[in-house]
């Protein structure tokens, strides 16, 4: 059996002490030890995108990271994406308007990955959406909505009307 650590993460702005092995994947963590369920384990090997996280701001592959080494980060998974209130991230509102998901399975990988990119460069253009988004697998929707949802949650967080 694997030694166990004691470590403290700070999740959506809320710290979470946890103790599990050095060697669990960040993605397991906020999973079983945390109880995020959001965060989606696919592939397990860095390819598929579901396990998507902001690190410090930047998209993560949490199954490629351990737990221990994200504490003293921020860390944001999909739960933190919706206002205190309820309402939702303007790109979980235009992925529910614009059909952006099926299944959803790959749906918080997609978020996150997006959020990361738009909050550094709400700017980008289709193309770079289109490279930005090759990174993670969908296997249901063929990616155009994917695509309109972010370019259209883009606009909205440059504070431009909807197209």
């Amino acid at each position: 059996m694997a030694e166990s650590r004691t470590f403290t993460l700070n999740i959506n702005g809320k710290a979470h002490t946890v103790n599990a092995a050095p060697r669990k994947s960040l993605a397991d963590v906020l999973r079983e030890d945390c109880g995020l369920t959001g965060t989606h384990v696919g592939c397990e090997h860095g390819v598929c995108g579901a396990c998507t996280v902001l690190v410090d701001g930047k998209p993560v592959r949490s199954c490629l990271m351990f737990g221990v080494q994200a504490e003293g980060a921020e860390i944001r998974t999909v739960e933190g994406l919706a206002a205190a209130d309820g309402s939702l991230h303007p790109l979980q509102q235009a992925f529910w308007e614009h059909h952006g998901l099926q299944c959803g399975f790959c749906t918080p990988g997609f978020l996150m990955l997006a959020v990361g990119a738009l909050e550094e460069n709400p700017d980008m253009s289709d193309d770079d959406i289109r490279d930005l988004l090759s990174s993670n697998l969908c296997r249901c929707t063929g990616y155009q909505n994917i695509v309109k949802s972010v370019r259209v949650a883009a606009a909205q967080m440059r504070g431009q009307a909807r197209s």
